[in-house]
């Protein structure tokens, strides 16, 4: 009698196609991405908004993921939807283990982190408050509340400001920011202290984005439960020729939607504060991180 063979074992040839379609390193964020985005996936335009990336570059990459099964696409309405499929990355995590860890395949799977997958949530009542700070309040921490705004979608209501606010936002982040579809008419640079006044909004969690921020000089928010740190290099610091100066503001907003779209899917709403500190925590030390964030000593 034939064995019958397990539909989601990869042949040799199969896990290379898999493993050369992730080898590039925009397909392998666009992969991560809607891996997050599980399992409703993300229209074509929403990708090359979170990555920056640009529409006849993304769909190639598209092309070459869907080709080797790592995503589905279907169409709703004007738009096409990609979906990623996480039985091929299951299969090729079962193939890598089946092939590396001979000794225990099954614990090497079971050890592997799990992505957070997106849910269907109604716009919220109460929507948990969140205050991005930096510096001067001109790049990172503005990328990081434009962002948490659109991809909360009602859930989060952000804002940002800074020890030692610029004048004003930083003319590379909002004309990023303007660029990839984000409404920049009411970005402002404001000091930390509007949000120690009496009448300041109650906040639920303040992000530090840049470690001179996160140190001791911070202030205790009135009444805010929870602060945790994704220390980011500051792409308002970088010289040089513009072009350069570009690619360092495209990165750390790469990194940005990176740490916020793994926040944003989480059920928040459902985890204390006990549970959702830690995971936040995490979520800093995504790439990119300082070594503070990294817990590493200065």
């Amino acid at each position: 009698m034939t064995p019958k063979l397990d539909a989601s074992r990869l042949e040799s040839a199969d896990a290379v196609a898999l493993l050369g379609a992730l080898a590039q390193p925009a397909r392998l964020e666009i992969f991560r991405l809607l891996m997050r985005y599980r399992p409703h996936g993300l229209a074509a335009g929403d990708i090359g908004r979170l990555l920056a990336v640009a529409h006849n570059t993304l769909s190639t990459h598209l092309g070459a993921l869907e080709q080797v099964g790592l995503l589905a696409s279907r169409r709703e309405g004007r738009h096409i939807i990609f979906a990623a499929r996480p039985d091929r990355a299951d299969s090729l995590l079962g193939f890598r283990s089946e092939a590396c860890c001979s000794q225990a395949p099954k614990r090497c799977i079971a050890d592997s982190p799990s992505v957070p997958a997106r849910r269907e949530f109604a716009a919220s009542n109460r929507p948990l408050r969140v205050l991005v700070v930096c510096t001067g309040n001109s790049a990172r921490s503005i990328m990081a509340e434009a962002v948490l705004n659109r991809e909360g979608l009602g859930r989060i209501e952000a804002w940002s400001a800074g020890s030692r606010p610029q004048e004003a936002p930083h003319s590379l982040a909002l004309g990023l920011l303007d660029e990839l579809g984000y409404d920049i008419s009411a970005m402002r640079s404001k000091s930390w202290d509007e949000f120690l006044a009496p009448d300041a909004p109650k906040l639920d969690l303040v992000i530090t984005v840049c470690d001179d921020a996160a140190e001791t000089a911070c202030p205790t928010f009135p009444g805010v439960p929870m602060r945790v740190h994704w220390g980011l290099g500051d792409p308002a610091s970088l010289s040089g020729a513009q072009a350069a100066k570009r690619a360092g503001f495209l990165q750390s907003y790469r990194d940005l939607t990176a740490r916020v779209t793994a926040f944003i899917n989480l059920p928040f709403e459902e985890m204390t504060l006990r549970e959702l500190e830690p995971v936040l925590t995490a979520i800093g030390r995504m790439d990119g991180a300082t070594d503070k964030a990294l817990g590493h000593a200065a």
